[in-house]
């Protein structure tokens, strides 16, 4: 990643961590999540397990709606808490993803692309995807060097996670970002199909005006149907004409002007094919005078 899109990120985890829960059961199930795993370096987040850990006195008990109760100390090292994930209300689910987010998921933005997965234990993989698969989340998990590894690559999926867990104004940024690279390629896209198109348009005229020129040279182009002589003159007036623009000047259709320049071309190209044709001509001729009998032979 670039800078500035790690500096987004580290400011989208400082975000996370910088909020508060209004409930003791939120609290907990914050503090559950962090505590599967080791002490954070981060310092939002290490500051976010000590405030947590101190607030752990208020309001002890379970209460309604409480997801269960985090066992150890959030920043201590050791098994996971435990969470009652079934019997969680929804906001205890979110409160619990971000601090298993903060504490065992990373998100990367290189080159355009989002990315975001939880490293977890290679038990605790396919358990965690089914549980965000409840939440309208789904992700996909593998196993990785001994870990499990449960992923998001869609940036609308790892916006809408980011959303739910609490995520302000780093994920406006971000989504900005996106669209303006979106924006960015799209027309990327088009200025490049357009180029492609006029160089192959210039392409073509410079070959249609050379082959005229060629055939009005040795008087071939006088012989041609009216049609291919209309279209060579406008060919050589307009020489940066489209064949829609030409075909709209002279009342024709667009194929028929294609028709006439392809006919000029093939000419050009091919010097004896008039001659060709003339002797193919000729020769059907005398075969139809030798099956026919003459009036004089047969009188």
């Amino acid at each position: 990643m670039s800078r500035s899109e790690r500096d987004l990120v580290t400011a989208l985890r400082s975000e996370l961590a910088a909020i508060d829960p209004a409930r003791p059961c939120d609290r907990r199930s914050e503090a559950a999540g962090l505590a599967s795993a080791t002490p954070a370096r981060e310092g939002p987040v290490a500051r976010l397990a000590i405030r947590l850990g101190r607030g752990r006195g208020r309001g002890r008990g379970p209460g309604p709606g409480a997801a269960g109760d985090a066992t150890g100390d959030p920043s201590s090292d050791g098994p996971p808490a435990a969470f009652d994930w079934p019997a969680a209300a929804e906001h205890c689910r979110m409160a619990y993803l971000r601090g298993l987010f903060l504490a065992r998921g990373s998100l990367s933005l290189a080159s355009g692309r989002t990315h975001l997965e939880f490293v977890v234990g290679p038990e605790d993989a396919p358990a965690l995807a089914d549980r965000l698969g409840d939440v309208g989340l789904p992700a996909s998990w593998r196993l990785r060097r001994g870990r499990g590894v449960v992923t998001w690559k869609s940036s609308d999926t790892v916006g809408l996670f980011l959303r739910r867990i609490g995520a302000g104004g780093a994920l406006l940024e971000l989504e900005a970002r996106q669209v303006s690279r979106a924006l960015r390629g799209d027309l990327n896209r088009v200025l490049n199909a357009e180029s492609a198109n006029l160089q192959r348009a210039v392409g073509a005229a410079g070959r249609h005006i050379a082959a005229i020129g060629e055939l009005d040279g040795d008087g071939r182009l006088a012989e041609q149907p009216y049609v291919v002589r209309l279209v060579a003159e406008a060919r050589q007036e307009t020489p940066e004409a489209t064949l829609a623009e030409l075909a709209e000047r002279l009342g024709l259709h667009r194929s028929a002007v294609q028709r006439a320049l392809e006919r000029v071309e093939r000419l050009a190209l091919h010097p004896d094919e008039r001659a060709g044709r003339r002797t193919t001509s000729a020769a059907r001729r005398s075969r139809r005078t030798e099956r026919t009998p003459s009036r004089r032979a047969l009188a």
